[in-house]
């Protein structure tokens, strides 16, 4: 007999029906309920979270660090500053061309200020102090603060300097030397031919300065003696030479390195400006290689030791190897101590085939390349001197960096 004999018309499954159990169950175990919670888990999932805050912590705590480093590198540092006007004594030199730097570096060697870096943050932080500091020599105090050294240095007033204009010949130089350090008249130039061996000049310039002795501003302290200012000047002007390869230009040129000095001293001494330098050097050039003497006032004038724009016909007689009107070539020496355009010029002639160059009035230099030409420009500058014969001569005052022209009705081809 089956269930279904004592359940008549229920089947298993049926409502009301008794379920049936899965084999290989027991039948009274209770059945697992699938949401218990697992300790094991909830320890591990607690663990994981711990663990992932302090990566965060540690990451954070690095990057908060690092940012703050960085911080602290974009903040300039401190520099060191003394306070006040300082005290005591003591001369500082500047030399022409001198950068911050340089200044502060000068300024820090002599005690005057704390740090280099304080200085220069002063002079960059001023205006005022933007390409004002002059070469020369300067008396300061000790300690300082920067500003306060900034303050004395941007005064020209204060700058104890020796300034030597372009086209200067050495007797003027020796002069100006004497005086500035209120020496007797000619000590300058006697130590300059006493003392000639210790300057420093190349073996070519047979113990002559002149075109050697550049023209700058060279500081000046109470200790400064002419042999040392004689030595600045001839080593300045041995490195302007040795720029722009000089010695290979002046090959290129058919001279030597002396005589591209005296073309640059003639340029110096005869272009009304700078502009007309090269043209200037070009006719000089020119009138070499056609073997023409040179005519120029400038030499006559170098020998005479005179600065004027009156040459006569009795001047370019003149007995003297510094005539070139009588002798061809160039004259033995420099006539004067060129300035950087001028070397310039002489090292890069403007290119053309002028041969005669005359200074009408001031700006005013025409060139040319006929004989006739010239000669009616000359006629024109003599009528201009001749309307106003009481008037200043046409073209630059006569002085140490005149510009003379070629001599009026002279020049012949």
């Amino acid at each position: 007999m089956t269930d279904q004999d004592f359940h008549p018309g229920l089947t298993p499954g049926h409502l009301g029906a008794p379920v049936l159990e899965p084999e290989g169950r027991p039948p009274a175990a209770p059945r697992p309920r699938p949401d218990a919670p697992d300790p094991h888990r909830r320890r591990n999932g607690l663990a994981c979270a711990l663990t992932a805050f302090a990566l965060i912590a540690v990451f954070g705590g690095i990057g908060l660090t690092g940012y703050t480093w960085f911080q602290r590198q974009r903040r300039p540092p401190a520099a060191a500053d003394y306070a006040g006007q300082g005290d005591g004594t003591v001369q500082v030199s500047v030399p022409e061309g001198a950068g911050l730097s340089q200044i502060a570096s000068a300024l820090v060697r002599n005690g005057v200020v704390a740090s280099s870096l304080a200085f220069t943050r002063a002079a960059k932080g001023s205006a005022a102090a933007a390409g004002r500091i002059q070469p020369g020599t300067y008396t300061l105090k000790r300690r300082m603060s920067a500003a306060a050294a900034l303050s004395v240095l941007i005064d020209p007033a204060n700058a104890n300097g020796l300034t030597i204009p372009e086209g200067w010949r050495g007797n003027q130089i020796y002069a100006a030397i004497d005086k500035k350090l209120n020496l007797p008249e000619g000590t300058t130039q006697k130590a300059a031919k006493e003392q000639g061996a210790e300057l420093g000049l190349p073996d070519f310039t047979n113990g002559s300065p002149e075109g050697y002795l550049f023209p700058a501003t060279y500081a000046v302290t109470d200790g400064t003696t002419p042999l040392d200012l004689l030595k600045q000047m001839v080593d300045r002007a041995g490195k302007e030479y040795s720029r722009d390869d000089a010695n290979v230009v002046a090959q290129n040129l058919g001279q030597s390195l002396y005589g591209l000095v005296t073309v640059a001293s003639m340029v110096q001494g005869e272009a009304d400006n700078t502009e007309d330098m090269g043209k200037v050097a070009r006719v000089i050039y020119n009138r070499l290689a056609k073997g023409m003497p040179l005519q120029l006032d400038s030499t006559i004038n170098y020998a005479l030791g005179r600065s004027t724009l009156n040459t006569t016909v009795t001047d370019t007689k003149l007995d003297s190897p510094y005539n070139t009107y009588l002798h061809p070539g160039l004259p033995p020496s420099p006539i004067s101590n060129p300035g950087r355009q001028a070397i310039m010029a002489a090292l890069d002639p403007t290119p053309g085939d002028w041969l005669y160059f005359v200074t009408v009035k001031p700006g005013d230099t025409r060139f040319t390349d006929s004989f006739d030409v010239h000669q009616r420009n000359v006629a024109e500058f003599n009528a201009a001197r001749a309307a106003a014969p009481s008037a200043p001569a046409p073209g630059p005052a006569p002085g140490p960096a005149a510009a003379t022209a070629s001599t009026p009705g002279t020049a012949t081809p």
